[in-house]
């Protein structure tokens, strides 16, 4: 990394103390990215409208090849899922649960209006839909192409919306 970034080793330390801050940096960097790009969508994940435009707003990121590397919160967690130290996970734990919770709390919201039944679990669905965004990505990087993450996340929204015909 100091290679890369072209920086000697005593400026690392001054600003990130040390190897581990310097990860956690980075890990916060990606997270605030990731979630950034969605920021006015997962505000109001409300409504299956509102669900299928955040949709097509991942596909799209993923689809015209800005992003071949996938997801970097997805990339980190499998780099450092072995190596890092418990607050590296634990800080990359907190954007996944940031995520989710902006799709749970949409998903309440559905609920507490009556268009989603009660015998729908928000927290459930919004693990899913998350897992759905992580596995169609790794499938994208290999397939070169959004069919995966399309499918899997077209899936869920349309297991929803079934829900929502009652």
């Amino acid at each position: 990394m100091q290679a890369a970034a072209s920086v000697s080793a005593s400026q690392i330390y001054y600003y990130f103390g040390d190897k581990n801050g310097l990860v956690r940096a980075v890990i916060n960097h990606q997270c605030e990215s990731v979630l950034g790009v969605q920021k006015p969508l997962l505000a109001n994940l409300d409504s299956i409208e509102a669900l299928v435009a955040w949709r097509d707003v991942i596909v799209s990121i993923h689809r015209d090849g800005r992003n071949q590397q996938g997801c970097p919160m997805g990339s980190l967690s499998s780099e450092l899922s072995r190596s890092a130290v418990p607050e590296s996970r634990a800080d990359l734990l907190a954007g996944f649960n940031q995520w989710e919770k902006a799709l749970r709390d949409g998903l309440r919201a559905m609920q507490e209006r009556g268009e989603l039944p009660g015998r729908v679990d928000p927290e459930r669905f919004a693990l899913a839909l998350l897992a759905a965004v992580q596995g169609g990505l790794v499938l994208t990087q290999a397939r070169r192409d959004t069919v995966a993450l399309e499918a899997s996340l077209d899936t869920l929204i349309d297991c929803l919306r079934g829900h929502t015909d009652h």
